[in-house]
């Protein structure tokens, strides 16, 4: 049985880089007070920093060696030639198996459906193609995008849906979440449901939207000792009391996460204009904590590993469409797939010629419906 540490231990959060490494180390947590429980995840984020959980005396927490988490090998793509606009997508799509989709800005707007996505997709199944749909957004759950899905007339089943709701409980499992620690979230009801299929306790979330601290001298904020991990994504109800409880949860917790689903600067909220994203969220608790998150969500390589393993998926197989080209192309890049950027979402042509853009997607195109018109010239 998992002892439990007491309320005044602190946290030893040591950091040990795997990425210099062609082996990535294996991912060890422990407790320990009295007893110490380990358990080793598969190792599947190739991108992320070994953790291990330390209770002792001093928080001996080493920023310095967690400062680059989740940007450098983010970043470590080759950079490749510029992209090429898509002028033969028959050939592009008889080089792959499998299409994976971002949701926001290539497949819809807000609530508004793009022009011409239904006879894409129908034609890409036609041929055999399997498709997944794979979205940073973690306001709903799996089967909630299936209902957006349903009522925009898709025709997509729950199975082909990855959001980062999703993955966020999917890496916990991953690890070997301790089932008698908590999860603090911060961000909206996909997290929660997910987290609630995959049988973890959880608490926060919208319900803490209405929530003040109201300052007395002396007041000092209460918060549960056995939270182990905070879950930060999108959340339309983030106010001062969550950063403050998720502050103290990761601060102060022996061992305790900060897992991000995303890092996405704007969303999509409706088709009119960009919103702050789930960054934003990510951002504040970043700055308050001076600690850098696991990002579940695009363009880390873990919901790429969990699809390739699902569906015993080629990576080399696979096309990433997407509209952003630090979250959707940045992640078919790190997962060795082809990459094809439209422009119908946050992404301008301008944004992908600028000389200070390194992120080059093989191929450009307006909007996946340019599937259905572009063919190869005839001579």
């Amino acid at each position: 049985m998992l002892t439990k540490t007491t309320a005044t231990a602190t946290a030893s959060l040591s950091v040990v880089s795997a990425l210099s490494s062609t082996t990535p180390s294996p991912f060890l947590c422990h407790f320990t007070s009295n007893s110490s429980r380990f358990f080793t995840p598969p190792n599947r984020l190739s991108n992320f920093v070994s953790i291990r959980w330390n209770t002792n005396k001093h928080n001996t927490y080493n920023k310095n060696k967690c400062n680059n988490f989740g940007t450098s090998r983010m970043e470590s793509f080759t950079i490749k030639a510029s992209a090429q606009p898509l002028k033969n997508a028959e050939e592009l799509i008889n080089s792959v198996e499998t299409f994976i989709f971002d949701c926001d800005g290539v497949i819809w707007k807000g609530d508004k459906l793009i022009d011409g996505v239904p006879e894409t997709l129908d034609m890409l199944r036609s041929k055999g193609k399997r498709l997944v749909f794979v979205t940073n957004n973690s306001t709903k759950s799996r089967k909630q995008y299936g209902k957006k899905f349903e009522t925009l007339g898709l025709n997509v089943n729950e199975e082909e849906i990855f959001a980062s709701s999703f993955a966020a409980a999917a890496y916990l499992k991953s690890i070997n979440f301790p089932k008698d620690k908590k999860v603090y979230v911060i961000g909206e009801d996909g997290i929660l449901k997910e987290l609630e299929l995959a049988g973890f306790q959880y608490l926060g979330g919208p319900d803490d939207g209405g929530k003040k601290i109201v300052l007395k001298p002396g007041f000092l904020m209460e918060h549960d000792k056995d939270v182990g991990a905070v879950v930060v994504g999108f959340d339309r109800y983030f106010n001062y009391y969550k950063i403050q409880y998720g502050t103290l949860c990761i601060r102060e917790n022996p061992g305790c996460l900060f897992i991000a689903t995303n890092r996405d600067a704007v969303t999509h909220l409706t088709d009119a204009q960009e919103w702050a994203g789930g960054g934003s969220m990510v951002g504040a608790i970043g700055g308050s904590t001076q600690r850098e998150p696991l990002v579940v969500g695009k363009p880390s390589t873990f919901m790429m590993d969990y699809l390739a393993d699902k569906f015993g998926i080629l990576k080399s197989q696979i096309c990433m469409v997407g509209d952003r080209l630090d979250t959707d192309i940045l992640f078919g890049q790190n997962g060795g797939c082809k990459t094809l950027l439209v422009l119908s979402g946050v992404t301008t042509l301008p944004m992908l010629q600028n000389p200070n853009n390194s992120i080059q997607p093989d191929f450009y195109t307006n909007k996946i419906s340019d599937f259905l018109s572009l063919k190869p010239a005839t001579v």
